[in-house]
């Protein structure tokens, strides 16, 4: 495999940036090279117990339940909320929103800010703000309290979750130990999913104090992740480079940008006039406009600290939010692997949100039954990690990236030939045990792929740019799902001689299936088009992870035949 030398910070210069080229014929020195600062790096480390490790790993994996949580637990105690605080039903989704938006938007700015100063204070103050805000939700009078604490609560996941990443990856050298930690967070997810139904249906039926017990129980979770940081992340505050200069200018063209984008594909579907809706076609623009601005502005900082023209001198020269370069790691396939990894998240969450419309809207089942046929993919989804455990090593990766891509489309293909007079067994169940396949491997492989090819001082935006392009692919996934599911049931509803209102409860239940069977057509194409890229593209990645038997050298050393550029340390 053709990847990026993980090179530490080694100079000593005042320079802001060192640029070393491998020779075409040279990959025994450029493997010397990486060793050798490896080895630096290695030596400057305190020793870890294995007890530490454990709680390390712990930690990182409690907070990304609770993130999964967050948002699970809530959705199941939306009706009750609406009841309790008197919110009209179309707006109940921005209580998940708010906090899917800040969450997604602000992952490259707190990832940038974590690998700039401290990976663990970054990580130990998301926890606090996911933990304080969760606390005010709990005692939210109103709708618009509510939505402005979970938005802010949002803020607390988009600063430990990429941290989290990069503390594995600078925590655990390649070994089996870092397989199995990525893996253990990778189930966070699926087991956040699983917690989240349950604890927000039973404390929401039967406590006292209904959904706000649900908030103030994850207050708790996230005291838990504040001790467990502080007890088991190596202080890194002293590891920041010579240029800690934020790239502000950056920051706010890819936060609007990405704010604009999300908020649009979130809103376009229920705006006044649906797509058609002015602010929402303007809104778009601009923030697709934003984010172009973003790309160049990071190229043109990049491009002068490549000439040496930046200097700490300039306030205007920092080092770039996202070297637009880290796309070309691993010639170009860390690009395929963040592609395919938005495909991969429009086709899993294609899956989930209509197929609880489905449960609910079409067969008419109670949410807690809904839940109750959706549970299985948390069990397999805590599986499908513990296979990625102790395959990654042996295996690679294209098999599992291909397996779990097509999964995920069969998920969505069972749903879009459904029978409903079937039993559950027939398509429901089977759906739910594939689906998260895709979710699963793609996050676990995909989490130590950018590990692997990412420089240290950018581990945590590599993580952040992974994590951004799972929101934006459930956000745009669904957008275009909505769009397949309206234009059908309205031209569906013609043939049977009905004009379908806006919300569409008045459409034919037939029209209703066929809606219902292309919105899950189009999950099942975005699955399958993230195996096609897997299978064209990656099949010379070989293997990401690490088995004892593998030699120490091939391990700690990914060669580059391009370019690299190492920052150099304070």
């Amino acid at each position: 495999m053709s990847s990026t030398i993980p090179a530490a910070a080694e100079s000593r210069r005042p320079s802001l940036s060192v640029t070393t080229k491998a020779p075409d014929d040279s990959t025994a020195s450029t493997s010397e090279k990486g060793d050798s600062i490896i080895a630096e790096v290695k030596s400057t480390r305190p020793p870890r117990s294995f007890a530490k490790d454990v709680i390390l790993i712990c930690t990182v994996t409690l907070a990304m339940i609770l993130n999964t949580a967050n948002n699970t637990a809530v959705g199941i105690a939306l009706p009750t909320i609406g009841r309790e605080l008197n919110i009209v039903e179309y707006k109940l989704q921005w209580i998940i929103n708010a906090y899917s938006l800040s969450s997604g938007c602000l992952l490259l700015f707190l990832g940038r800010i974590a690998d700039l100063y401290s990976r663990k204070y970054t990580f130990i103050g998301g926890c606090a703000v996911l933990g304080i805000l969760g606390l005010g939700c709990g005692f939210a009078q109103d709708e618009i309290t509510l939505d402005v604490l979970r938005g802010l609560q949002g803020i607390g996941a988009a600063a430990c979750i990429p941290a989290a990443l990069g503390i594995l990856a600078r925590s655990f050298p390649p070994s089996p130990l870092r397989s199995i930690a990525f893996a253990t967070f990778a189930a966070g997810a699926p087991v956040g999913g699983a917690i989240g139904f349950a604890i927000g249906g039973i404390l929401t039926q039967f406590t006292e104090k209904t959904w706000r017990s649900t908030f103030w129980f994850f207050t708790g979770l996230s005291v838990i992740c504040c001790i467990g940081g502080f007890i088991s992340i190596d202080d890194d505050f002293s590891e920041g480079l010579v240029d800690r200069r934020v790239d502000w200018l950056g920051t706010f063209l890819v936060t609007a940008g990405l704010t604009f984008i999300i908020f649009v594909l979130s809103d376009g579907s229920v705006a006044p006039n649906g797509w058609k809706t002015g602010y929402i076609i303007a809104l778009l623009i601009v923030g697709v406009v934003l984010l172009a601005l973003f790309v160049w502005w990071e190229h043109y900082l990049e491009r002068l600290h490549e000439r040496g023209e930046a200097s700490l001198d300039k306030w205007w020269t920092p080092l770039p939010l996202m070297s637009v370069t880290v796309w070309t790691r691993a010639q170009g396939k860390l690009a395929v692997v963040l592609l395919i990894t938005f495909f991969e998240w429009c086709g899993f969450n294609i899956w989930i949100f209509w197929a609880q419309l489905y449960y609910q809207d079409y067969l008419g089942l109670s949410p807690i039954l809904t839940m109750v046929r959706m549970l299985p993919m948390c069990v397999t989804g805590v599986l499908c990690n513990l296979v990625v455990a102790l395959v990654v090593g042996r295996l690679p990766v294209v098999y599992l990236i291909v397996i779990g891509t097509l999964f995920t489309g069969v998920a969505n293909l069972l749903f879009a030939v459904i029978d409903p007079a079937a039993p559950y067994w027939a398509f429901g169940f089977p759906a739910a045990i594939v689906s998260v396949f895709g979710a699963d491997f793609v996050f676990a492989t995909g989490t130590l792929f950018v590990a692997k090819v990412c420089l240290p001082h950018e581990q945590s935006v590599g993580g952040a740019l992974f994590q951004t392009l799972t929101q934006v692919g459930t956000a745009f996934g669904v957008a275009i799902s909505t769009i397949v599911f309206n234009t059908t049931i309205a031209k569906s509803s013609l043939q049977y001689g009905v004009v379908v209102n806006k919300s569409g409860t008045n459409a034919p239940r037939p029209a209703q299936l066929v809606a219902y069977k292309d919105a899950m057509w189009s999950g099942c194409g975005f699955a399958f088009a993230g195996a096609m890229l897997a299978l064209i593209f990656l099949r010379s990645v070989g293997i990401v992870g690490h088995r004892k038997d593998q030699d120490a050298r091939s391990d700690t050393t990914i060669r580059d035949e391009e370019a690299t550029t190492v920052p150099s340390s304070h």
